[in-house]
């Protein structure tokens, strides 16, 4: 796992710009913290921060590779999980290897097919490919955008990087956002390709964009289809454990200390589970953590969202599967620590208003990063499988929006409560996400002769897929990697997903419950009671020391009257939330205190240029 930044200039002497590479090299340092490198040919200069996982003295990057034309050089992000069998293939068509790194496997494989070397690739993956015999850019991104990547067009050229900060390290680019930006910022849709930063796009999920003298083109090379499904029950259940059991072992290579991320819920027990199993073949035991909050389990009191606390089930899993567990024990402070918050934001380049929930995942990541170097985690199974509340909520499921949106704004508010009205009015959010849940639900295809009950759940399952997974695949790629810790995300694997998405809703739930598929392909590995517990989220502290504490941080801004934030938000509304009385401190009004400071704090730490007109 690396960050990888890069510049195509046609027009000037990129030489004489290695200060300049080395600012966008190192706004990533956090991403690479065992090595450094940059490559420098004609219009093109490439940077590399490297995180070594495989092959440890020999993946360094940039990689090249001089043929009769011209050097083909190489930065790459991720993990190419098949890279074993390509090696294999590549060496019987010819090409003879200098490291064990699954890095040249993928410079030979773009040397052997081109930019069509996309669609062999298994993984996780953000690269991009200088090609001197033909002076062009090629990036590639894997699948489901797991990992990161951006680039920001030119008048003779292009700069690309894993994180916006990296872009934005180049004085050619303002940090500048418009209204649209905003409207992105504030409306948890995640428009593909959208960066929010001016001028900034996001190269799409499955899609390979290149750059030449001519400008930028894209070629998507892989997208969520509709496919018939023909497999009975047990034969679709049997599908998915002979899936997770390749994707597991194939996922669990590496050359570091490896981990799971535990909760105690069913997809990172099933994941646990056969993680144990598999690496108790040959020997290991295998190394679990929890996020977990001081008083949480003494003190839970269940809501609509989480109806148990995860500790006694973590505990139960950890037993079962014979890990070698720890919890990582939170509290109040930590959580609401203006210089975590900070960390939090610098990681993610924008202020994205999770609160709590981003500052422990960060603290839990921070923590685990002293003993692992990978992780792997149980994201994307609700998504894949059909796990969340807003599934089996019938206004979620035939509302025209976007089904998430429902079930949050009624456990959350709208996060426009904390806006200005005329900032409110002229964002208008609620055209924003109209046009943008029209776009989405234009691409979906519906196979002959089904239901329109069951292409209704196509359709949700289809957003969940494409839009919602992928903010939080951001989510977890950045706070992970701002520690330098890789997570991995075996539900995202694109054969999986391809087969569960086209099996019909009343496969997917076929024991009323969500997750059956799921639930019974793993049903001999998990306790009984993950078996029988009912989905809940990702914790949230329920400590009212917390609350008192943002309430603390908010009066103090208050104070600081000339703020910008002041010019997006609405002032009395903030005051009213500070000086509430703890306990009626409703999850709309912590919410809105969280965005009020995440919004300080990023104006505070990039002093954009956010232009409102």
């Amino acid at each position: 796992m690396c960050g990888i930044t890069g510049w195509v200039s046609y027009d000037r002497d990129l030489r004489t710009e290695a200060t300049t590479l080395d600012a966008m090299t190192e706004a990533m340092s956090c991403r690479g913290p065992d090595a450094r490198g940059s490559w420098t040919e004609g219009p093109a200069t490439l940077g590399h921060r490297r995180l070594a996982i495989i092959d440890l003295p020999g993946g360094r990057q940039p990689m090249t590779a001089t043929t009769p034309d011209g050097t083909v050089a190489l930065v790459y992000s991720g993990e190419t999980y098949n890279f074993t069998e390509l090696r294999r293939e590549l060496t019987g068509r010819g090409h003879r290897f200098a490291t064990d790194s699954d890095t040249e496997v993928v410079l030979r494989a773009y040397l052997e097919w081109g930019e069509a070397l996309a669609e062999r690739l298994n993984g996780m993956y953000a690269f991009a490919v200088w090609d001197g015999r033909h002076d062009r850019l090629v990036m590639v991104r894997d699948r489901m955008g797991i990992k990161p990547l951006f680039y920001h067009p030119t008048p003779d050229g292009v700069l690309f990087g894993s994180e916006p900060k990296a872009i934005l390290a180049n004085p050619l680019v303002p940090a500048r956002i418009r209204l649209d930006g905003l409207r992105e910022l504030f409306s948890m849709i995640k428009t593909p390709g959208h960066g929010v930063w001016d001028g900034m796009h996001e190269v799409e999920p499955g899609t390979v964009v290149t750059v030449d003298r001519q400008g930028a083109r894209r070629r998507v090379y892989w997208q969520l289809e509709t496919r018939p499904h023909t497999d009975d029950r047990d034969t679709s259940v049997a599908t998915v454990r002979s899936l997770l059991e390749d994707i597991v072992r194939r996922q669990l290579v590496a050359d570091v200390p490896r981990c799971t991320l535990l909760s105690g819920g069913l997809d990172s027990s099933a994941m646990t589970a056969l993680a144990a199993r598999q690496l108790a073949e040959d020997g290991e035991r295998v190394r679990s953590f929890a996020v977990d909050f001081v008083g949480q389990a003494d003190n839970f009191v269940a809501d609509e969202l989480r109806g148990t606390p995860d500790a006694p089930f973590v505990h139960d899993v950890a037993r079962a599967c014979g890990t070698e567990h720890q919890d990582i024990v939170l509290d109040a402070h930590a959580l609401a620590d203006p210089g975590v918050r900070a960390q939090v934001i610098r990681a993610r380049d924008l202020p994205m208003g999770f609160g709590d929930m981003d500052a422990s995942l960060y603290l839990l990541f921070r923590t685990i990063r002293e003993h692992s170097t990978v992780a792997l985690s149980g994201e994307s199974a609700d998504e894949v499988f059909g796990g969340y509340l807003q599934f089996f909520d019938e206004e979620a499921r035939r509302a025209d929006t976007f089904p998430w949106l429902v079930r949050f704004g009624r456990h959350f508010g709208d996060d426009a409560d904390v806006l200005r009205p005329e900032l409110d009015k002229a964002l208008d959010l609620e055209g924003y996400v109209a046009d943008g849940y029209r776009t989405a639900a234009a691409g979906i295809q519906r196979p002959d002769g089904e239901s329109d009950f069951e292409y209704r759940m196509r359709r949700v399952c289809h957003l969940h897929l494409t839009r919602f997974v992928r903010i939080l695949l951001d989510r977890k790629d950045r706070a992970s990697m701002a520690v330098g810790l890789e997570v991995r995300v075996p539900f995202c694997d694109h054969r999986l997903v391809e087969y569960v998405y086209n099996t019909p809703w009343s496969l997917k739930s076929f024991d009323g419950r969500e997750k059956s598929l799921l639930r019974e392909a793993t049903a001999d590995l998990i306790p009984r009671s993950v078996y029988d517990r009912v989905k809940s989220p990702y914790p949230s502290t329920q400590d009212p020391r917390y609350g008192v504490a943002l309430q603390e941080h908010a009066r103090a801004l208050l104070a600081r009257p000339t703020h910008p934030v002041f010019d997006l938000v609405d002032r009395e509304r903030v005051r009213r939330a500070a000086h509430r009385d703890t306990p009626q401190i409703t999850q709309a009004s912590r919410r809105g205190l969280e965005r009020t400071l995440d919004l300080a704090l990023w104006l505070d730490l990039y002093r954009p240029e956010v232009l409102l007109t």
